[in-house]
């Protein structure tokens, strides 16, 4: 981590040490079925993609033309898109008129270039809106399955009007009827699937956003920040969870050979440290058999009143 990179760290943890989530206005949430199984870290090629997590399977399966979501931008995303849901209690939520104001709620600076922030965002977008994702429960006597299609519908307008589709739009220049509804809107838009949206706000696990926007840069310290914060909210005696285990639940790149585990050990404790620095009060040991989970502290005091 550079230097300016490694201040800019100390800053923002020391701002956000000065006032509670709830205080700040930063509580935010996130599903809790992408948190027991998680997405690609880096690209994948194939249009598959399976994490295990204990009895839990989570499978993705990618449009061809498009491919899987994978790194940081997706969970920002879903976060995102979680906490309007709780927020609104609507399953259609409002991106914005404009690409540089959504990627700021998201924290993100605009950056043009093949290879910048804006190029990226899109094609994430389009990757993760397209998905359909698979949760599997099988303890050898139980087995359940929830398919989840996060997104129904979504119109991103962040062109000139000249760019909108002709088949939404008539001869005539007015938008066709079959879309004059109460759902549509020429602010990008993105209608969450019932199955999604209900799962969100039945259930949602709250998260401090200013921790994302810290953790942005590495998707394995999101996940972990994720996972820890929702198990401290009801871990209840010590718990050791071995490496093998979180390397099927978190670590996709790494083989499940010796070497491989011990290689996603050095990973996930230096990732560990970054999490523990916005999460000072999660009680955690890393040992030789696994990571030790304490009762301690939650990172979002309860009550939480999402409802």
């Amino acid at each position: 981590m550079q230097k300016d990179t490694l201040n800019d760290f100390i800053n923002e943890i020391i701002e956000m040490e000065a006032k509670e989530a709830k205080e700040a206005g930063a509580i935010g949430y996130t599903a809790r079925s992408m948190i027991q199984a998680t997405l690609p870290h880096s690209k994948i090629e194939d249009f598959f993609f399976q994490r295990t997590n204990g009895n839990f399977r989570l499978s993705m399966t990618a449009n061809p033309e498009i491919g899987l979501p994978y790194g940081s931008i997706p969970r920002l995303i879903l976060a995102w898109m979680a906490t309007e849901a709780v927020r609104t209690k609507e399953p259609m939520l409002i991106l914005g008129n404009t690409l540089s104001s959504f990627m700021e709620k998201l924290e993100l600076v605009p950056k043009g270039g093949r290879w910048g922030t804006i190029a990226r965002l899109k094609d994430q977008i389009q990757k993760l809106f397209s998905c359909s994702i698979s949760c599997i429960y099988d303890d050898g006597k139980r087995w359940a399955i929830n398919n989840i299609k996060p997104v129904h519908k979504a119109y991103l307008w962040w062109e000139t009007d000249s760019e909108i589709p002709s088949s939404v739009v008539s001869t005539q220049g007015k938008m066709s009827t079959n879309i004059i509804n109460s759902e549509y809107t020429f602010k990008s838009t993105v209608i969450l699937t019932q199955e999604f949206f209900s799962e969100i706000v039945n259930g949602p696990v709250p998260i401090d956003m200013r921790a994302l926007k810290i953790l942005k840069r590495s998707p394995l310290a999101l996940d972990m920040y994720f996972w820890l914060t929702y198990r401290f909210s009801y871990l209840k005696k010590p718990t050791i969870i071995p490496w093998q285990v979180l390397l099927m639940q978190f670590g996709s790149k790494y083989p499940q050979t010796s070497r491989g585990v011990r290689n996603f050990k050095m990973a996930f404790i230096r990732e560990l440290k970054k999490v523990h620095l916005v999460f000072p009060a999660m009680n955690v040991d890393p040992s030789d058999k696994g990571l030790i989970l304490n009762p301690g502290k939650p990172h979002i005091p309860k009550p939480i009143n999402h409802k």
